[in-house]
């Protein structure tokens, strides 16, 4: 299966520490060697960078953990495939546009007998179920609210019910989000921390590399990080519960549905 990693802050924070940890194990620690991505939002933008390379050997992850990008919304992905073959198009995190914004997904589990009918508005490129289903999401989600952004509150509730849809296929972990706010929902395993004042020292758990963050934070920071696995080892992490779908806004949770 593949790994997920996301961040949710609320002022443009960097993610190379946590990426430095995550990108190993793309090949390295652990057995992901099918691709990768990361993409990160700013303001209405969004920098996507991709690579059918292991993160553990790609020059394009050098380049990003040396490029301190601030961004206040992150979403990563190692490939282990499923299903699909290993190619660009099939290389998360997936990109849409829904409302005039940028929509940015990715997946790991595994959809088995899922062929919903697409009416054309959002179309997969590859043969991935995973991109397939990130324009099922967005289908439902337009058909349900029309033209116009709903506010985070209804939004959040129908994606918990596709979700629930969805998910009635297999392992549907996922991460989401729209520059505004971070989705995560746990199948299987997913697990984040909540780091703010005081901040202390953090060790990554795939290397000997730590950082203290009270030496490069605010007061006023919170940094919201989620994956897969926990990605440090002297830090309190929190399993999220399968079969609930979370909402991360401005380094906080924001929002928790359950959808088993």
């Amino acid at each position: 299966m593949c790994q997920l990693l996301g961040m949710n802050c609320n002022v443009p924070t960097d993610i190379c520490f946590s990426f430095e940890g995550f990108r190993i194990r793309g090949g390295l620690t652990d057995v992901h060697q099918d691709g990768w991505g990361i993409a990160f939002f700013e303001g209405p933008g969004c920098r996507v960078f991709l690579d059918v390379a292991p993160s553990a050997k790609s020059p394009v992850a050098e380049l990003v953990r040396n490029y301190p990008i601030h961004s206040k919304n992150v979403i990563a992905h190692i490939r282990k495939a499923t299903q699909g073959r290993i190619a660009l198009e099939n290389t998360h995190p997936f990109q849409r546009e829904l409302w005039g914004r940028y929509w940015i997904f990715a997946h790991n589990g595994n959809l088995k007998g899922f062929a919903p009918v697409l009416d054309g508005s959002f179309v997969p490129v590859g043969d991935t179920d995973s991109e397939l289903a990130f324009c099922y999401l967005l289908q439902r989600l337009r058909a349900e609210f029309g033209e116009a952004m709903p506010l985070r509150s209804p939004m959040f509730d129908f994606l918990a019910d596709i979700t629930r849809e969805i998910a009635s296929h297999g392992e549907f972990n996922f991460l989401l989000s729209n520059g505004n706010c971070l989705y995560a929902h746990c199948a299987t395993k997913l697990s984040f921390i909540l780091r703010q004042a005081p901040f202390a020292v953090a060790h990554l758990a795939d290397q000997d590399v730590s950082v203290d963050f009270s030496a490069i934070a605010s007061a006023a920071d919170r940094v919201a990080v989620i994956a897969t696995l926990p990605l440090t080892d002297n830090e309190a992490w929190t399993a999220i519960a399968p079969g609930t779908l979370m909402v991360f806004h401005e380094g906080m949770p924001a929002g928790t549905a359950v959808t088993a």
